[in-house]
């Protein structure tokens, strides 16, 4: 079964056809500067064993005339087309709602109601949209299935979902914690289960996906009971340009005394805030390096980030009251040995050691960092979303 799994932003499409059967890629690739009078598509892929690469640029007017594109250069490339067919689509949804804990097959009913979690997510779930729309009208008779970021995170019990505010905030405009990066957190508790050869539904796991956009999330029993974000991305982490956990009454103080409107405030603290905010770059490599060399500046955004990281792993350790692993994933996750020893350092009475040998010599796509005789198990686990997605689209359309 080949599925090719769609990942759109507003001026992208992010893309991958994965031979499910052995779940290797068999082509990987992004479209960029859609709309912008000068599209750019890279595509990578695997033919007969030997790996080719192709770039182009031309002029890609909206995600449609992007969708048509990129199957095309599938085609061109002889990894779709002559006797291989394509079996299915899956696309990445930020934000079902309440509407979806599992994966959905697209059709009229889902459709309209990823539509109605729109005011949830204004500025994604309109551009996922558009790509499940050119798909359906691409390809009209081809199965095609919703995954969802949010979906994995509905497991979570109402003390930890709701928001102490009136009753028809959440009843009427769906005010409530949501959650997000679940594709991910899911995955790597899987890969925590497999490398610890016990069943995920024994075990209890803090997951920590740690990218530009960052989130923790306390899972029990393979279930999430508790995550970061809340209704939007925004709330939990210290994340590249999101400020994470910050005083509520802060936008309206900066409206009023500043005259800031409702959307500076919203986006200052989503695009200027973070670890952009403290010392000005968001790219965690260039503030190591910046530390490394003194720079005061780099240090405190250093020293902001794991402290907000190590209070998340405190609380979601007295919720979950036996920790089996706690699991590094994301970009920095997977790559900033320097964070993760700043995490881990001091956490003995938690019952997390780590192995300042194994924690700098990170080779598998799973390993474990942490000292033999470490109660809890520290692993660094490589995230496959696209993978994931791909494998909840098989499971769905399997039934």
């Amino acid at each position: 079964m080949n599925i090719l799994v769609i990942n759109c932003g507003s001026s992208s499409i992010k893309f991958q056809l994965l031979d499910m059967a052995a779940e290797i890629a068999l082509a990987s690739g992004l479209l960029e500067r859609i709309g912008e009078g000068s599209g750019r598509l890279s595509l990578h892929w695997t033919e007969s064993g030997i790996q080719d690469a192709r770039q182009s640029d031309e002029d890609v007017a909206n995600h449609a005339t992007g969708m048509a594109r990129i199957f095309l250069a599938l085609k061109s490339a002889g990894v779709l087309g002559n006797g291989k067919r394509l079996d299915a689509i899956g696309h990445r949804v930020v934000h079902g709602g309440e509407f979806f804990s599992r994966p959905a097959r697209l059709d009229a009913d889902s459709l309209g109601k990823i539509k109605r979690a729109i005011p949830l997510a204004p500025l994604h779930n309109p551009i996922n949209l558009t790509g499940i729309e050119a798909c359906m009208a691409l390809f009209p008779d081809l199965p095609q299935v919703a995954v969802f970021d949010t979906a994995f995170h509905q497991t979570m019990p109402e003390r930890a979902w709701r928001y102490a505010l009136p009753e028809h905030w959440y009843g009427e405009h769906g005010v409530r914690r949501y959650g997000f990066h679940g594709t991910s957190h899911g995955y790597v508790a899987g890969l925590a289960a497999a490398h610890l050869g016990r069943p995920l539904d024994e075990l209890n796991l803090i997951t920590l996906h740690l990218g530009n956009g960052a989130s923790a999330c306390a899972i029990e029993h393979g279930r999430s009971i508790d995550t970061s974000m809340g209704m939007t991305p925004l709330e939990g982490l210290i994340m590249g340009t999101r400020c994470g956990d910050m005083d509520p009454a802060i936008p309206a103080y900066m409206e009023r005394e500043v005259g800031m409107t409702p959307q500076e405030v919203d986006d200052a603290l989503n695009r200027a805030s973070g670890l952009k905010a403290i010392c000005g770059d968001y790219d965690m490599r260039q503030i190591l390096r910046r530390m490394e060399a003194g720079d005061a500046r780099a240090g405190l955004a250093c020293d902001m980030y794991v402290y907000r990281l190590r209070k998340y792993i405190g609380a979601y350790a007295a919720v979950l009251g036996r920790v089996d692993a706690l699991v590094f994933t994301g970009g920095i996750g997977e790559h900033a040995a320097a964070i993760r020893q700043r995490v881990c350092a001091g956490l003995d009475r938690l019952g997390i050691r780590l192995d300042p040998v194994a924690n700098d010599d990170v080779r598998a796509a799973t390993a474990t960092i942490s000292h033999a005789d470490s109660p809890i198990a520290v692993l660094v686990a490589a995230t496959n979303e696209e993978l994931e997605i791909a494998r909840q689209t098989a499971a769905c359309l399997a039934g």
